[in-house]
């Protein structure tokens, strides 16, 4: 977004006003979700809390400096709303839906799928969705803060500087985690694979 247009929704989500609200639900919407799909593992889990970050976003706008593009600090909200909904959660396993439902969205929801393409053939439409499925449930498993870099950066595509902003860690700590991260996830892959 740019920092003009930016400046003038921060302005008006200041000023309470409810069609920014509006708009920043209309722009941030798809990443957020697909960013907390990928750190929950439950579709539906996503969406409710996607609902809790923009209120949140909503309640604290007031305390937004500037410092930072509103996405990096959407961001920052939204992963502290993870890891305060996984302490409550406790540690239940990773990518748990209720039987029969969610996981025709979580297969079917282009905002949260790896394919950018869709299949024509089933054979492939089936292979693509284990394929997605393996590649979600392992990066379920890696450590948090490993699953939170990884999907920033490979997955969301921010910046190393906009990750560093949102997790608070170092430039280089960023870099030195994502390439610990990546190697982790290349692992669990493997050994799925076998």
């Amino acid at each position: 977004m740019d920092t003009l247009v930016e400046r003038r929704l921060v302005r008006r989500l200041k000023a309470r006003d409810p069609r920014a609200f509006e708009m920043l639900v209309e722009r941030y919407q798809e990443p957020v979700l697909n960013f907390l799909y990928r750190m929950i593992g439950n579709r539906l889990e996503a969406e409710d809390l996607a609902q809790e970050v923009f209120i949140a976003v909503f309640k604290k706008i007031d305390s937004f400096r500037g410092e930072a593009s509103l996405q990096t600090w959407i961001y920052r909200i939204a992963s502290n709303d993870v890891k305060n909904r996984r302490k409550y959660m406790g540690r239940r396993p990773f990518d748990t839906l209720p039987p029969g439902i969610g996981a025709d969205r979580a297969a079917d929801d282009d905002g949260g799928s790896v394919m950018s393409t869709r299949p024509s053939r089933p054979d492939e439409l089936l292979e693509g969705y284990q394929m997605e499925r393996r590649i979600q449930r392992a990066i379920g498993e890696l450590e948090e803060e490993q699953r939170l870099i990884l999907v920033l950066r490979d997955i969301q595509n921010e910046t190393y500087d906009s990750i560093a902003e949102i997790t608070g860690l170092a430039l280089g700590t960023v870099k030195s985690r994502l390439h610990r991260a990546r190697l982790a996830l290349k692992e669990k892959l493997d050994i799925g694979m076998r």
